[in-house]
């Protein structure tokens, strides 16, 4: 089978994700234990006792090395990616997965990703607003209206019918107001530490911009399509240039989605916590079929799935 992974992006993350993985297979176990982090990733993914789980700098390791093991679990079971992408730090899975890095480099680079984050985000007073039901030119149009009162852009483009508003609080609630105006039918606030995929983080792109400058980039061995591009890259860009980017650019995940489904995979593999993702690919391509594997469980239905359809 020509299967496309699919790795979820922060806000899918709960305690105890990957405890069950951590028992039932070594190749996981090998991923979490190696992961350098200053803190115990083990106790923060799979009890939270001091819940930190959600702070920007604990959740972006965790749910990489999650990913990365998930990932090496697959592959010792002889399921790999034709194509890979992920939502926003699920792109960083997706550039392990087609060995731009090793897990060990992908989960440092999230780790140091999560605090320029954060410190980018201080002192701001932000929001980030689901918008269902809109399309993006009467969406755009009232971020148009409503930048008078600071900055407001559609930070995600996730699905038909599923935009996202991010920016400065006044400027994306008076959009938000706007939408419902221009016949949006729900708008839900959600539950974000900044202001992600905005112009506001552009010193979280900065940071990163020079920390690439002493990170070694591999050549992809397999088609990844970009969160900023909503395609493959060319050759007049760079990957650093294009996560430099990413970190303060909108995500477009179902031009990612349509662009994978174009690539004649047979099934898209949702890897990581959380079925959100399964969830966009069902209203973009319903045709194109998607498994979400998080548990293993899933591991076992998924390999049980693929000999199926392989014999």
């Amino acid at each position: 089978m020509k299967l496309g992974f699919l790795y979820a992006g922060q806000g899918s993350q709960h305690p105890g994700m990957g405890a069950d993985l951590y028992e039932a297979f070594t190749a996981f176990r090998a991923v979490i234990d190696s992961a350098q982090v200053d803190f115990d990733l083990k106790e923060v993914s799979f009890t939270d006792a001091a819940g930190v789980l959600n702070q920007t700098r604990y959740t972006q390791p965790c749910m990489v090395a999650f990913a990365a093991g998930l990932t090496a679990v697959l592959q010792e079971a002889g399921i790999v990616p034709t194509a890979a992408a992920g939502l926003s730090l699920g792109e960083y899975s997706a550039l392990h997965a087609a060995g731009v890095f090793d897990a060990a480099t992908a989960v440092k680079l999230v780790a140091f990703r999560g605090r320029a984050m954060e410190e980018a985000a201080r002192g701001i007073e932000s929001a980030m607003i689901a918008v269902l039901g809109l399309d993006r030119a009467p969406l755009q149009a009232a971020c148009d209206e409503a930048a008078a009162l600071g900055c407001v852009v559609i930070a995600n483009y996730n699905c038909p019918g599923q935009l996202v508003l991010g920016g400065e609080k006044a400027a994306v609630e008076k959009a938000a107001a706007l939408a419902k105006e221009k016949g949006a039918r729900r708008c839900l606030p959600l539950k974000v530490s900044g202001p992600f995929h905005t112009p506001l983080m552009a010193p979280a792109g900065r940071a990163l911009e020079e920390h690439f400058r002493s990170v070694s980039f591999a050549q992809p061995r397999i088609p990844v399509v970009f969160n900023c591009l909503g395609n493959v890259k060319g050759d007049s860009v760079t990957i650093p240039q294009l996560l430099v980017k990413q970190v303060q650019s909108s995500v477009f995940m179902e031009d990612s989605i349509r662009k994978m489904a174009a690539m004649g995979l047979d099934a898209l593999v949702e890897i990581g916590p959380g079925k959100a993702l399964s969830g966009f690919v069902k209203k973009t391509v319903p045709e194109l079929p998607v498994y979400a594997v998080e548990t293993a469980a899933d591991v076992e239905a998924l390999i049980n799935t693929v000999k199926e359809k392989e014999t």
